[in-house]
């Protein structure tokens, strides 16, 4: 009698690794040395000291294929002293596994890990099942999931269609599955004046008054009303600051940050376009000239309603009693770079106490999850 994959154990020996981003801490040896013995065929893929893992079962190339796509780096703990357990015991307790990762996402890898195994153990399907687990989604993400991505397109490689293992439950379990994503951007701006005595303001440039007239503007615009999968576009201004102690110095230079979650209405490259036009109209009227630099996080993505998120939300729907909300909500996850290789669809547990201190999950939904994948597996191969 075969004995099942416990994803609760599993996930708690992966909490133990000190995996926080960029160390690999040996969740990824273990994920590799489990799925080897299990007889996935494991390839490291790491790039520039950023540690990656794929591991296929089944034929390259095969006719028909699913992945999943999750990553064993987590956000550090902060002070350890907060915490009521230690942040990487794996511990379980009062029915919850306890630890940093534990919702976020270690508990999700796991579940899809012992998912799969058990899967190919009791029924064989028909393809193959490829898994791509990334050490880089909590840090830069350039050398993650990008570089799994980069490294399938080299080797010939391909899912057909592949879920991340996100947490994207906000209370219940079921609740939710993610279909799409919002774009991140965020613009930093530094507008350079002319210092002066504040008694003698016309003989300088205030900068912080043109950068308070640039936050009015980009404050003030409402960017769209949503579209029909997507709540509407936001901008938040996080910082305007001038590293000035001095009461009576106008200061040179003014800085501010500004992030922009944005829907599918909008494109990185038209936001920037307003931002930087926004900038100039401000310096045309205040003679303070505007730097911007932008980073742009991600894209908005849609995977439309279809087959795949049916397929998902019928196998939450069968374990939980839960018919799941379709949603592009929350901030940016590694499914912005699997959309560009395949439809792709998140799903993962209740994710409430992720990044928090005393992070933790219900050791049952661990279990759950896993059957939910499980069933996903068997719906898509049948």
């Amino acid at each position: 009698m075969t004995t099942e994959t416990d994803p609760v154990e599993l996930a708690a020996e992966l909490v133990r690794c000190r995996s926080v981003t960029p160390e690999e801490g040996g969740a990824l040896r273990l994920l590799e040395a489990r799925l080897a013995e299990a007889g996935f065929a494991c390839q490291r893929v790491d790039r520039n000291g950023v540690c990656n893992l794929f591991a296929r079962w089944g034929p390259k190339g095969a006719a028909r294929s699913f992945g999943f796509n999750g990553h064993t780096d987590v956000v550090p703990t902060g002070d350890p002293a907060a915490w009521s357990v230690d942040p990487f015991g794996g511990e379980i307790r009062d029915g919850m596994l306890w630890g940093r990762g534990a919702a976020d996402m270690k508990s999700g890898v796991a579940a899809f890990v012992a998912a799969a195994i058990d899967h190919l153990r009791c029924t064989p399907p028909d393809g193959a099942i490829i898994l791509a687990i990334t050490g880089d989604e909590e840090g830069d993400a350039v050398d993650g999931t990008v570089a799994l991505l980069d490294w399938m397109e080299a080797n010939g490689e391909r899912m057909d269609a592949c879920l991340v293992g996100e947490p994207t439950c906000p209370e219940v379990m079921g609740q939710m599955i993610k279909i799409g994503r919002r774009g991140s951007l965020t613009a930093h701006f530094v507008a350079r004046g002319v210092q002066g005595h504040s008694a003698y303001p016309h003989r300088a440039r205030n900068p912080v008054h043109a950068m308070a007239a640039l936050a009015g503007r980009l404050s003030g615009k409402v960017l769209d009303e949503g579209t029909e999968h997507f709540d509407p576009s936001t901008l938040a201004i996080t910082t305007i600051d001038t590293g000035n102690t001095a009461a009576n110095v106008i200061p040179a230079d003014c800085r501010m940050t500004v992030n922009i979650r944005f829907n599918d209405a909008h494109s990185s490259a038209g936001l920037t376009d307003w931002l930087r036009a926004e900038a100039d109209e401000v310096a045309r009227a205040t003679g303070v000239r505007f730097e911007m630099a932008v980073k742009v996080s991600g894209e908005s993505f849609l995977t439309p309603p279809g087959a795949l998120s049916t397929l998902v939300a019928a196998a939450v729907e069968a374990e939980t009693g839960v018919a799941p909300e379709l949603s592009t909500s929350g901030g940016t996850s590694d499914a912005r770079f699997v959309k560009d290789h395949c439809p792709v669809v998140e799903f993962g547990l209740v994710g409430r106490t992720m990044h928090q201190v005393d992070e933790r999950v219900e050791v049952e939904q661990i279990r759950q999850l896993k059957a939910i994948y499980r069933r996903i597996l068997r719906a898509w191969f049948a």
